[in-house]
């Protein structure tokens, strides 16, 4: 048992103070953050307008639409009930006619944006809906339009809570790219799977892992600080 240990710690030691090893984990970390960065852009640009419409179409708010409510509602919610590995799957011919290739980051981004599009759009909605109605409806007594109630009342008020979400995301879509490296998306995961599990380097996989839980816990605390700020700025 102990010879098997100081085995795998020469492993490990050796692995870590090896450069090209490292060379391939900063490579890996440069494709995860443009995957992520990208897909996160692409999710909330089409995740938001999703999430107010969402709001306002509901029953009680400022256009109340029943019938648009319940059909948004329904695709979103089919949305987020198809699992990543078998939505990226399943969408390979789509990947292949937006970017030409099924197969690198460019072509894991699709997935990746289409996948979250839908949770994007329920943490918007559930930011939303914290707002005080009450304040909703000073604005429309004022003879605000819809417009102005949404830009100047509603994102305004939820923008501390419309961050949170979004680092929310973006902690998602980090974990969605490390499954994107099982079809050969790149990033870290395919770094783990590649030279980690497929060649049965241990080490290799420990050191993507713990790559991966830091790059989590950088993200989630700028997004805190950043919801923080902005919640005392509007103090």
């Amino acid at each position: 048992m102990l010879t098997v240990i100081k085995e795998a710690l020469l492993g490990f030691t050796s692995t870590f103070f090896n450069p090209m090893i490292w060379l391939m984990v900063k490579e890996a970390l440069l494709e995860t953050l443009y995957m992520v960065i990208t897909s996160t852009f692409f999710a909330v640009s089409l995740g938001l307008p999703l999430g107010i419409l969402l709001v306002i179409t509901s029953p009680g708010h400022i256009k109340q639409t029943k019938w648009l409510n319940s059909l948004l509602g329904a695709i979103v919610n089919i949305g987020r009930s198809i699992p990543f590995i078998i939505l990226m799957v399943a969408i390979i011919p789509f990947t292949r006619k937006i970017v030409g290739t099924s197969i690198g980051t460019s072509a894991a981004i699709v997935p990746l944006a289409i996948a979250a599009i839908p949770f994007v759009a329920r943490v918007i909605e559930q930011s939303l809906r914290e707002v005080d109605h009450g304040v909703i409806e000073a604005a429309e007594a004022m003879g605000a339009t819809t417009l102005q109630i949404i830009f100047k009342v509603l994102l305004p008020e939820a923008f501390s809570s419309l961050i949170r979400g979004i680092t929310i995301t973006a902690v998602n879509l980090i974990g969605y790219s490390a499954m994107a490296g099982a079809i050969g998306g790149g990033g870290l995961g395919d770094l783990a799977i590649r030279y980690g599990y497929q060649r049965f380097r241990g080490d290799v996989m420990l050191i993507t892992v713990v790559v991966l839980v830091i790059l989590v816990q950088i993200v989630q605390t700028l997004g805190n600080l950043v919801a923080e700020r902005l919640e005392h700025k509007s103090k």
